[in-house]
């Protein structure tokens, strides 16, 4: 009996899995889940603990064991999706940005919206000018100091707090002229609403960058907004294709398609190509429950949508939640005492000793964030902070503002970016969305060869086998040779068209053969079924057997025979 008791007990144990969600403020929630666990059950428990009501804009991401990003699906298992071995490990992230921060019925909603775009903007997936970004770190100082007391705050106090990556002198005193004349009086609450407002009003809001190519094979970045479709190239802004344009989203392999209707009955169909079919997946999920959440009027009217073919079924998805307009009738009903939120203040988090990770999105001091970022924790290796989406980098000249991670390394060897009040260039930025490893070399090299950067997190990667000068000449070659090589969009279109044909031909093929074995069945078996003797009796069926069937068997008969003879005279 005690034996039956241990053996349940350890099987018991063994369906049980426990996973580590890192929240916005860098804070960590720990907790153990049965085997068969639905996503949404993880993430109830996650807002029942952030005491979170207004939870539709949020998500849980994580990174597979093949380095591709994933936001977990509340309808499927937990265990199933994540194909690792426990213990697991995901961030909580804002998955839908809503369309008017300020509209956010809760604080508690609005501060962690808050934390997700600070968390932007210090990894560079929010873009702004200079006169913005210094208005936006003295929202975040007020915040977080409150006001300005010059017993407490010296002279070049904003210098030790890092709200970008990297940032010069005139911003900093820019900043701390603006915290301490502008601001004063305002109450942690009001200056994160104030940030929000001014956020919402910048070209990148909302953007999560995929990096592609187009058809022509320049980088871009397509991106999903509360407003609709974004693709970032070169200086500026080529696409923005609002949600109700959108007719279809589409991908096979690495080639995603989005479908527009314009007016005056203006299709347009748009090609791109992702890293990875993996990446292309990703995009394309993405892309579909942006376009559903913004878009569609009620839940009830969400499909589940195929990337499919004629002949072949393909990848077949459904979003599963409510829609924005639908979670904003619900938050207006929302009648509770506000919940006490615990700021994160200028202590540095617990459970960060990577600056790859990012800060706990308090204003670190500078010297302690290059001190610990030096050393990686070994369980959150594969979800660095940038897993939430891709950081957009570009370089301009002039007065500027560098948000990129300082390396470990010298400060010779220090790769920034740089952001002025020119256009930002995402063309110009690095690529860093996980790759499957096989392809990283490939990427790493080739923008070497481009002359771009490479985030920390590849560099941390790469560090064992990074090719001298001579090897990146000598695959660079071979690089450019195989790109040179690649086809343009009307050798694509024809394979396209070939392989088409070849698989109607194919389905063609089995029709007729599975048509001639029935037909065989038939007339040569004597198989006593109903369905076989009810055709057979048939007057058709007769006429076609004995007037056709039998004449064209003996001729085959006739010929076989022939040839056989004819090998034996031999």
């Amino acid at each position: 009996m005690l034996s039956r008791l241990m053996s349940g007990s350890s099987r018991s144990l063994e369906r049980e899995y426990s996973c580590t969600v890192r929240l916005l403020d860098d804070s960590e929630y720990t907790c153990t889940i049965q085997r068969d666990a639905k996503g949404q059950y993880l993430f109830d428990l996650l807002c029942h603990h952030l005491n979170l009501l207004e939870k539709d804009y949020f998500g849980i991401r994580f990174v597979d064991p093949d380095k591709q990003r994933h936001w977990l699906e509340f309808t499927k298992s937990v265990v199933k999706q994540l194909r690792s071995q426990p213990p697991f490990t995901m961030c909580f992230r804002v998955k839908f940005y809503p369309a008017d921060p300020a509209a956010l019925k809760e604080e508690i909603t609005r501060y962690l919206v808050f934390l997700q775009i600070k968390r932007d903007l210090y990894h560079g997936r929010l873009l702004c000018k200079t006169s913005d970004a210094a208005l936006l770190a003295a929202y975040i100082l007020q915040a977080e100091i409150g006001d300005y007391d010059s017993g407490k705050h010296p002279e070049g106090y904003s210098s030790k707090f890092q709200f970008f990556p990297k940032h010069s002198e005139k911003l900093e005193r820019k900043i701390a002229e603006i915290h301490k004349t502008e601001l004063s009086g305002q109450t942690p609450a009001t200056s994160e609403l104030n940030f929000l407002r001014k956020a919402q009003t910048l070209e990148t809001y909302g953007v999560d960058p995929h990096p592609c190519k187009d058809v022509s094979g320049n980088a871009a970045f397509l991106a999903f907004t509360p407003f609709g479709f974004v693709v970032l190239q070169g200086n500026k802004r080529v696409h923005f294709i609002k949600w109700n344009e959108v007719t279809k989203l589409k991908f096979e392999g690495k080639t995603f398609y989005l479908y527009v209707s314009q007016k005056e009955e203006k299709k347009i169909i748009l090609t791109y190509f992702a890293p990875t079919p993996e990446a292309c997946k990703h995009l394309w999920k993405c892309g579909i429950e942006n376009q559903a959440f913004y878009k569609l009027e009620k839940s009830s009217q969400v499909r589940t949508v195929s990337s499919s073919n004629l002949f072949f079924k393909g990848s077949r998805f459904r979003y599963s939640g409510r829609v924005a307009k639908e979670v904003m009738e619900s938050s207006a009903k929302i009648k509770r005492e506000p919940p006490e939120i615990h700021r994160a203040g200028m202590v540095p988090s617990r459970s960060c000793p990577s600056i790859t990770h990012g800060p706990r999105l308090s204003s670190v001091p500078r010297t302690r964030r290059r001190a610990v970022h030096i050393s990686i924790m070994e369980g959150l290796e594969s979800l660095r902070d940038s897993a939430h989406s891709t950081p957009v980098r570009s370089s301009s000249h002039g007065d500027t503002f560098l948000p990129h991670v300082r390396s470990s390394r010298a400060d010779s060897n220090e790769r920034v970016a740089v952001i002025a009040d020119e256009a930002y260039s995402p063309a110009d930025s690095v690529l860093p969305t996980p790759v499957a490893e096989h392809s990283l070399e490939l990427m790493l090299l080739s923008r070497q060869i481009n002359g771009a950067t490479c985030s920390i997190e590849e560099e941390k990667e790469s560090d064992a086998s990074t090719p001298n000068a001579a090897e990146v000449e000598a695959l660079g070659g071979e690089l450019r040779a195989l790109c040179q090589g690649h086809g343009g969009p009307e050798e694509e279109q024809v394979n396209k068209f070939v392989l088409s044909v070849l698989r109607l031909l194919l389905v063609t093929m089995g029709l007729l053969f599975v048509l001639l074995l029935l037909l065989i069945i038939l007339t040569e078996s004597d198989l006593d079924i109903a369905f076989f003797r009810d055709i057979r009796q048939t007057p058709e069926f007769e006429q076609f057997h004995y007037q056709y069937f039998c004449p064209l068997r003996r001729w085959f008969a006739c010929k076989i025979r022939s040839v056989v003879s004819l090998l034996i005279d031999t």
